[in-house]
């Protein structure tokens, strides 16, 4: 089945940032980074130069926390993000009853461990341990029960240099311990840590990491509403000395989860807010801002931003690269596909992707776009747009029936018009009726009219 994002609110999205696109010729708003589903609770974690952001998802018309499972995220460039869908579930754990909420990877062994709460069968929350030979996945009971049991929610786990690892948790309380070299076992007991804080200094959601020689806890605090803080210390278990606030209180979420990391130079902090059409406290999207360390390595105090990151370096589009990469969306969402991979669906009249930052070369540029497409009746057409939704028009290709939602085929769409340099590039759906118009798996551009290869 199809995760519909709730295509009739981003929808409404289109038409808000179209008439905004008539004065402007910009879309600014690329946060939150993810707008087919709600998620929340960021773990983004750098592995083979690909920074990979896992999440949990919110459930749409939520009222209280619906999380069923964990999803996953990929980009290089801070822009683009590839959707890998489902990769761990409630289903995983036969010990959990409710409550896929935030967790964290890491690897070691040649292998990945995802740690995450759930509540138990019968029982309070419990952490259990995901194992998978694969970074996407499927991820595995490592266990057949929780690692830690104590009510706990809220891991975040951390390999030091000298290669013992450390998971912390905690509501409205902070333990930790420490794993063992199998990731699934830890020796010892539990310990409370030690902060100095002020009242409601630390609610929940820690993210631990040492960068340099300090350590860091960044956290959310004073609940509720809940704003970001940090702690730091000289050891992996403290005592914590409070540095201040990373993010005040702001935003439709009453709750706030932190995820800091460098990537390729840069150093990125995820949150979460409320910020996409329907959002709420129970209905959150995740978004990342930029920043950098002071000399001292203190973290600056940031504001929630529709701008996101910049993007780091282009995309190319003479590559094949999958339709559920996305910059910006509007009306769609991706399911499991038959023909690999996910695909793009849920897809009417006026919906579109945005791509960003494109780079098509010099000059003659690309001259065709293959596009791996199935359309049980009717179909539709892509309109190919550079720079906006109303911008240069080097395209529009016609989607024919394929005889199937599920039957592929790979069409061929030459250029009308000129499409070099660097730009941002929509994809827009026209189409009638109000059925899913045809599904997108993939493009590619070329150079030279002939077609990729299926």
């Amino acid at each position: 089945m199809a995760e519909k994002g709730n295509p009739s609110v981003y929808r409404y999205v289109a038409a808000l940032v179209g008439a905004l696109l008539g004065v402007t010729n910009v879309v600014r708003a690329d946060n939150p980074i993810i707008q087919t589903i709600y998620t929340a609770d960021p773990a983004p974690y750098v592995w083979n130069n690909t920074l990979w952001l896992f999440a949990d998802h919110d459930e749409n018309g939520s009222m209280t926390y619906n999380m069923k499972d964990w999803r996953l995220f990929s980009s290089t460039d801070m822009v683009n993000w590839r959707d890998w869908g489902v990769v761990m579930s409630l289903k995983t754990f036969s010990w959990a009853k409710a409550d896929a909420w935030a967790g964290q990877v890491v690897a070691r062994n040649g292998k990945f461990y995802y740690y995450v709460p759930m509540t138990r069968n019968g029982a309070s929350y419990g952490i259990g341990v995901g194992v998978s030979d694969s970074i996407t996945g499927p991820y595995k009971d490592a266990l057949g029960k929780p690692l830690v049991a104590n009510g706990a929610i809220d891991p975040t786990v951390w390999i030091d240099d000298d290669g013992q690892a450390y998971l912390y948790w905690g509501n409205p309380n902070l333990y930790w311990i420490k794993l063992n070299n199998d990731m699934v076992s830890y020796s010892g007991s539990i310990n409370n840590a030690q902060m100095s804080s002020f009242q409601g200094n630390f609610a929940e959601g820690p993210w631990f990491y040492k960068r340099n020689s300090t350590y860091y806890l960044v956290y959310a605090g004073h609940c509720c509403p809940e704003d970001i803080r940090y702690s730091t210390a000289t050891g992996p278990t403290g005592p914590w000395t409070y540095r201040g606030q990373v993010m005040a209180t702001q935003g439709a979420s009453f709750t706030n989860h932190p995820g800091l990391i460098d990537y390729k130079g840069g150093s990125y902090f995820f949150y979460h807010n409320g910020a996409l059409p329907g959002g709420s406290g129970y209905t959150r999207s995740i978004a990342v801002e930029k920043f950098s360390y002071g000399s001292d390595g203190s973290i600056p105090n940031m504001k929630m931003t529709t701008a996101g990151a910049p993007q780091i370096e282009p995309l190319d589009p003479y590559a094949r690269v999958e339709a559920e990469t996305i910059a910006f969306s509007s009306g769609l969402s991706t399911e499991a596909s038959n023909d690999g991979g996910l695909h793009v669906t849920s897809v009417n009249n006026g919906d579109y992707i945005k791509i960003g930052g494109v780079d098509f070369g010099a000059a003659p540029g690309a001259a065709s776009v293959s596009l791996r497409v199935a359309a049980a009746s009717g179909g539709g057409k892509i309109e190919l747009r550079l720079g906006s939704l109303t911008g240069s028009l080097v395209a529009t290709c016609a989607v024919d029936a394929t005889g199937g939602a599920t039957t592929w085929k790979t069409v061929l769409c030459p250029l009308s018009g000129s499409a070099t340099g660097q730009h941002d590039l929509f994809f827009k759906f026209v189409g009638s009726g109000n059925q899913n118009l045809f599904n997108l798996n993939w493009w590619q551009f070329n150079k030279n009219g002939t077609a990729a290869a299926k």
